[in-house]
């Protein structure tokens, strides 16, 4: 093997260690990646960057834009409200959770399933006296094992799909090949929560962290006539308080946001401090400041265009994890205000300037509409409920809906292509009023979208230049030339690569290597390749495994504790089902 394959080699272990080991966003890691192998003449342009033209690509973002129009139209509400009911056990409940998120996610994307049913939950939680904590852990593995009965259910299966395509010419897989394993694997799976998972998950009662404002913020009157009337915030001494942290100011009917130190008090403005509310008696010794006299609705009840009240999930990306609020500058860096944070469940009392922020923690914001529209691309966090999100589209639903079911005949039927039936359903979400073009847009995931088109050049240079040969090599020799264990080491690797770095680079770099294994070797390659598939879509051990497990997280209350009680089990058990049904029913010599 000559230079080039030795640099790819190095360049795919760098890749997985800075994936692995920093904070670094991994659409980032894989642009420099393709970068190099661009510049060093390893790939030609043409070949770098044949990623972003390919069809299993495409065909993603269009999914992304029809998962928009059935969120934005309420048609996942709709479905959601007709299955839930009034269940009289935890496994009731269950049941009615299974079958609407799990046919859903196997056509939609999982990400906005399971931020609608969020809220839901809770709320249908505190109705049938069923702790959520019982059921959010069940409603992300739901709609992750959902998301393998189709070859639409995840980005992974419409991206390994595209990616087998343009490295053997081959047709591809349809919509369905793959839910002769998904389907008894996601009913495995079902049943093993529904038996289990009542038994293993912690019973926490519903204390919704973030609905009662009056909570976890102090509100205070400036006097008419007293000392702070003309000083600045900063000369009035409120901007570096022991406990407490200036949110906003109410004057005159109007809200000012994330206050300037140089903003001038006024007499009768009425200031929102977040922090700990024991500390109400400290700030009421402040000469200048009364308690409010109505004790009716708090400023933050109150509607205002400029200001959302979200909440969100640090993810582990985020370039505030680790440092304090206080000294990331989050106001500035974000352009939104911390109003409270929780962790496994909890808020975090005292001082939040001095709370140091950790993946997983949920943040309850007061944030400009901007904030929710940037986040949709930076995914620094991830958006479980918006208080006074936009009224959604509901005339829309049952149109949406038909559009989804649309795509889905002509696509499994073969009287359109994947691609082109997806894209033109996007279209015709868009036409027919279930989504406008900036919800569209923000449906887009751009850094999932850059991560799997970049990770092609990788997966491509591994190919070229013989470094996948080797490593297939590699993993001959280590399972000694045995079919059914190189299965039983290709759906473990992938299992664990999926555990630290992204599922689609996993997949991605994966893909090539045994491709090369199965045609040293004669072997069939469809059961490896639906391997990596079911591989890379069940991560259950972690919160941070998957990114419906981090939104259940916080929301839940849970802590890693809870997540590897439930989740080992889960991976071994669904790992031991899959090969066995691939083994079964699949020769694995051509």
């Amino acid at each position: 093997m000559e230079w080039q394959g030795w640099f790819s080699l190095l360049l795919t272990g760098a890749v997985l260690l800075v994936l692995v080991f920093t904070k670094a966003k991994p659409h980032f890691v894989m642009m420099s990646a393709l970068t190099l192998l661009s510049v060093s003449g390893i790939l030609s342009i043409e070949e770098s960057l044949a990623g972003f033209s390919n069809p299993g690509l495409i065909t993603v973002a269009a999914m992304f834009v029809l998962a928009a129009g059935v969120y934005a139209s309420g048609g996942i509400d709709l479905i959601v409200n007709t299955f839930l009911g009034n269940p009289k056990s935890e496994r009731g409940a269950l049941l009615r959770i299974f079958l609407p998120v799990s046919v859903l996610s196997g056509f939609l994307n999982n990400t906005p399933v399971v931020a609608t049913m969020i809220p839901a939950i809770h709320l249908w939680a505190r109705k049938i006296n069923i702790a959520p904590s019982k059921l959010l852990i069940p409603l992300s593995y739901t709609a992750i094992l959902g998301g393998t009965l189709t070859m639409i259910g995840t980005s992974t299966n419409l991206v390994i799909n595209g990616q087998y395509q343009s490295l053997t010419g081959e047709a591809g897989f349809s919509l369905f090949d793959i839910t002769l394993i998904g389907l008894p694997v996601a009913i495995a799976g079902l049943v093993f929560m529904w038996w289990f998972f009542p038994k293993w998950l912690p019973n926490r009662s519903d204390q919704k962290m973030f609905s009662n404002f009056r909570e976890f913020t102090l509100e205070v009157l400036v006097s008419p006539q007293g000392p702070l009337v003309g000083k600045t915030i900063q000369s009035a001494g409120l901007r570096d308080l022991n406990s407490l942290y200036l949110v906003e100011i109410e004057r005159e009917g109007s809200i000012i946001t994330a206050v300037s130190s140089e903003e001038k008090l006024k007499g009768n403005d009425r200031l929102v401090f977040a922090g700990d509310t024991q500390a109400i008696s400290d700030l009421l010794r402040i000469n200048g400041l009364e308690a409010p006299l109505s004790e009716g609705n708090t400023t933050l009840d109150k509607e205002s265009a400029e200001r959302r009240i979200v909440e969100a999930v640090v993810s582990p990306s985020c370039e505030a994890v680790g440092y304090a609020i206080r000294d990331v500058h989050f106001r500035n860096r974000y352009g939104a205000v911390i109003l409270a944070v929780a962790r496994n469940g909890e808020r975090i009392k005292g001082n939040l300037g001095n709370i140091k922020l950790e993946a997983g923690d949920t943040l309850l914001l007061e944030a400009r509409p901007a904030f929710v529209s940037r986040q949709r691309y930076n995914r620094d966090f991830l958006l479980i409920n918006e208080h006074d999100q936009a009224r959604l589209r509901h005339d829309r639903a049952y149109i949406a809906l038909a559009i989804l079911v649309g795509v889905v005949i002509t696509a499994s039927f073969g009287i359109l292509s994947m691609l082109h039936a997806t894209l033109l359903g996007a279209g015709l979400m868009v036409i027919s009023g279930a989504c406008t073009v900036a919800q569209a847009e923000k449906g887009l995931d751009l850094p999932v979208i850059i991560t799997i088109a970049a990770a092609f050049a990788l997966g491509a240079a591994l190919n070229k230049t013989g470094a996948a040969d080797l490593l297939a090599q590699g993993m001959i020799e280590l399972s000694f030339g045995q079919a059914w264990l190189l299965l039983v080491l290709t759906y473990f690797t992938v299992s664990v690569l999926t555990e630290m770095i992204t599922n689609n680079a996993a997949a991605v770099l994966m893909l090539p290597i045994i491709l090369e294994m199965t045609d040293k070797l004669s072997l069939n390659n469809e059961p490896f390749i639906f391997a990596i598939m079911m591989a890379a879509s069940a991560s259950f051990a972690t919160p941070l495994g998957y990114q419906t497990n981090l939104m259940v997280y916080g929301p839940g209350g849970y802590t890693v504790k809870d997540f590897l009680k439930v989740g080992l089990p889960m991976n071994l058990f669904i790992g031991l089902v899959t090969l066995s049904i691939l083994l079964i029913g699949w020769p694995l010599s051509v």
